[in-house]
């Protein structure tokens, strides 16, 4: 198989059970992701815990040049994926009940679980204009929404600006990237480049292990962000950058157990027990 050939071919989007949940509770599930995050990052340190977001976005940036390609146009609908995939996560929102006739991921609508604010700014925007919403919308309609990619003038005003300047500007703070100016013939550009390779390393080395020397066969098994990483740097066309230093049978291998991902029933896998269903629907916008 050529490496070029990449995964699979993706439908480019870019085109396109607790009531009155308390805050006590929504505290503690935010202190558990942060505790599993940790465990994840075998100690890293504080300011170099990152999000999603950030996560997907150092995976496409180039190392030294310190911007992502011009020719990915996947990484911006990507990236609105992972902030569902953050709100979801940290119960925040909610699909609607399946109901009787047992509604499809993508026909159910996203709703508002608490309206708590988690901290960070772009996911406390994302959640604010979804609280605004009525009637509720899809998890595909969002990410479009937040994207800026629908044709309806009155959705415009949920697009999300700037977000790849302001995950960077994160990274910045956290000590993972710098801050640079590059001359482009006709315009200048403010770059990123990465200050070291640790974090970057470690990440890369994080994707790796998963679908490799800690592979375990069951997406339930998994860490529910690290799966969200692996679906969503997939979207984003940013994943072959992770796979790029493997010898070729683990890359072979990778692929392989990546596309295994891919081709999951995610509506049978959305109904197994303890399962984010909100996870599901986003990686189902992204595979459709």
């Amino acid at each position: 198989m050529n490496r070029s050939d990449g995964l699979v071919q993706r439908r480019n989007v870019s085109r396109e059970n607790g009531e009155g949940v308390s805050k006590d509770s929504l505290e503690a599930d935010d202190r558990k992701c942060t505790d599993r995050d940790e465990d994840l990052e075998d100690g890293d340190s504080k300011e170099t815990r990152l999000t999603l977001m950030e996560e997907v976005l150092l995976l496409g940036l180039k190392d030294k040049e310190g911007y992502t390609s011009f020719w990915n146009d996947c990484i911006s609908s990507g990236l609105r994926g992972c902030i569902l995939i953050e709100l979801g996560i940290r119960g925040r929102i909610e699909l609607e009940k399946a109901g009787m006739r047992r509604k499809s991921l993508l026909n159910r609508k996203l709703l508002v679980k608490s309206d708590t604010p988690t901290g960070d700014v772009l996911l406390d925007e994302a959640l604010k204009h979804m609280k605004e919403t009525d009637p509720p919308e899809t998890v595909q309609s969002w990410i479009e929404y937040l994207s800026g990619e629908t044709w309806n003038p009155l959705k415009l005003r949920y697009q999300l600006k700037n977000v790849r300047e302001r995950l960077a500007k994160n990274l910045v703070e956290k000590g993972v990237l710098t801050t640079e100016k590059q001359n482009f013939l006709l315009f200048d550009m403010t770059t990123h480049p990465l200050t070291d390779n640790v974090a970057k390393s470690r990440l890369v080395k994080k994707v790796q292990d998963a679908v490799l020397g800690k592979w375990v066969n069951d997406p339930h098994r998994m860490d529910k962000r690290l799966l969200a990483l692996i679906f969503l740097a997939h979207a984003s066309d940013v994943l072959e950058n992770a796979f790029a230093p493997l010898n070729d049978d683990d890359y072979e291998l990778a692929m392989k157990r990546v596309r295994e991902l891919l081709d999951l029933d995610f509506e049978a896998e959305s109904m197994k027990p303890n399962t984010n269903e909100t996870v599901w629907a986003v990686f189902a916008a992204f595979t459709k």
